[in-house]
C-alpha cells in the first residue's frame, strides 16, 4: 500500500503553488553568481521563481525602455537608474542603493607584472579590455579613473571594447588582451587571471548598485517581496561572501 501524503501537507503545497509567482530580474552581469545563490535560497521558502537576465546595465535599461516585461532592475550604476526614473519607468519609493564594489586591473596569470596604471601606457601592453563606456558601468568607471590620472588619451588606442564586464574578464582569461579593468568581485571568481593593481577607493569613482521595482511590473507584489529579501541580513551575507560592499540602504530617491 502506498504511503498517503497528509492532508495538511497537501494543503500547504497547494497554497504555495497558488501564490507562487515568476519574478523577472534584469541585473548587472557582475551580480550573476551572488544573485543566483540568493535566489536559490529565497525560492525554497517563498515558492516564487526568480528569473534573471544578466547583461550590461546600459543594455538592460534600453530593453526596459523598449517595453520588456520585467519586474526588478538591479544596475551597477546610479546613472542608468536615474535615466529610467526620469522617464517614469521605475516605481517611486522602491529604489535602494544596496551594494558597492571596487575596480581592479587584471592580467593573465602568466603575464608580466603591472605595478601601476601608468604602466598601461608601456609598449609591452598592446591591448586593454574595457567595458563599452556608454553601456557598461565598469567601463564607465574605468574611463573616468584613467581620465582623472590623465592617462586616457595614451590608453584609448589600445582599448578593446567589450559588451559587459564578464566579456572583459573572458578576454583577459583567454590571453587575447594584456590587461583589463573589472570589478574586484569578478576577479575573485576566476583562476585564470591575477589582480595586478587594486584601484584605491579614494581615486576611483563611487561604485554603487541601485535596484528598484519597474513600472507596470507583471508581478509587482512578488517583486516587492524579493526586493525586501535582497535587503535582508541573509542576502547581505551572500553578497559579502562574493566580495561586495554592503551599503546602508534607504531609498536612493
Amino acid at each position: 500500500m502506498k504511503n498517503k501524503i497528509p492532508v495538511a501537507i497537501l494543503s500547504s503545497l497547494f497554497a504555495l503553488q497558488l501564490h507562487a509567482a515568476q519574478v523577472t530580474v534584469f541585473a548587472a552581469a557582475s551580480l550573476n553568481e551572488s544573485l543566483k545563490q540568493i535566489a536559490a535560497d529565497y525560492e525554497k521558502t517563498s515558492g516564487d521563481k526568480i528569473i534573471f537576465n544578466f547583461a550590461a546595465s546600459g543594455t538592460l535599461s534600453r530593453q526596459i525602455e523598449a517595453g520588456a516585461p520585467v519586474d526588478i532592475f538591479f544596475a551597477a550604476d546610479e546613472t542608468k537608474a536615474d535615466a529610467l526614473e526620469k522617464k517614469g519607468l521605475l516605481v517611486s519609493g522602491t529604489r535602494k542603493s544596496l551594494l558597492g564594489n571596487s575596480l581592479v586591473i587584471v592580467t593573465p596569470t602568466d603575464a608580466a607584472a603591472i605595478h601601476s596604471p601608468s604602466e598601461l601606457t608601456n609598449a609591452a601592453v598592446q591591448h586593454i579590455a574595457l567595458g563599452e563606456a556608454k553601456t557598461v558601468p565598469c567601463g564607465t568607471y574605468a574611463k573616468a579613473y584613467l581620465e582623472k590620472l590623465q592617462l586616457w588619451l595614451a590608453v584609448e588606442p589600445k582599448v578593446v571594447p567589450c559588451e559587459s564586464v564578464r566579456a572583459v574578464l573572458a578576454a583577459v582569461e583567454s590571453g587575447n588582451v594584456d590587461a583589463g579593468f573589472v570589478y574586484k568581485t569578478d576577479a575573485a571568481i576566476s583562476k585564470k587571471v591575477k589582480v595586478a593593481y587594486e584601484v584605491p577607493a579614494a581615486d576611483a569613482p563611487k561604485i554603487s548598485y541601485p535596484l528598484a521595482l519597474v513600472k507596470d511590473a507583471p508581478q509587482s507584489e512578488a517583486a516587492k517581496r524579493f526586493i525586501t529579501y535582497l535587503d535582508s541580513d541573509a542576502a547581505s551575507a551572500v553578497f559579502k561572501q562574493f566580495g561586495f560592499i554592503v551599503l546602508s540602504s534607504p531609498p536612493a530617491k
